[in-house]
């Protein structure tokens, strides 16, 4: 199979870290993952690399966990220069339906009309977790793949 050509997106904004491999737009293998984002994407990518060719990297570029999100920039960024593989981004709420991201402690990151705020939520209840769709829908993404760093007050 390694002369099939797959996308492949990265969800890694919190726990679990999450990879889809899409072939043809849609999930054919996923890795869940809920060890560190430095510790398992290297892995994951070796796996992947043996086994397919790339032809698209996508990945949600934040918010979330600041060091996931650093981490996954730089590891993806750097496999699209090395291995000369397009890379896209869109941001997160886009794969948890657009609920609350947890920030830090009792506050989360919300989208509101395409801004990003972060507030204190009482009600846990309309947290949802991040999935892999089934079917990768690559006009969310875009070439802006600096990552999106909202950093709440302490």
């Amino acid at each position: 199979m390694i002369n099939t050509k797959v996308d492949v997106l990265v969800i890694s904004l919190g726990s679990p870290l999450l990879v889809g491999i899409y072939y043809d737009k849609r999930l054919i293998k996923s890795y869940i993952k809920k060890e560190k984002t430095s510790d398992v994407l290297p892995m994951i990518f070796d796996e992947i690399l043996k086994e397919f060719q790339i032809g698209n990297l996508f990945f949600a570029k934040g918010p979330g966990s600041f060091m996931a999100i650093k981490i996954t920039y730089i590891f993806l960024r750097t496999l699209s220069i090395t291995l000369d593989i397009p890379i896209f981004a869109t941001d997160g709420f886009s794969f948890n339906k657009n609920s609350p991201i947890k920030a830090v402690g009792n506050r989360f990151f919300m989208k509101k009309d395409d801004n990003i705020t972060v507030e204190i939520l009482k009600d846990s209840s309309k947290v949802k977790f991040f999935e892999l769709p089934d079917i990768l829908n690559k006009t969310i993404f875009s070439a802006d793949v600096e990552p999106l760093y909202v950093l709440p007050a302490v």
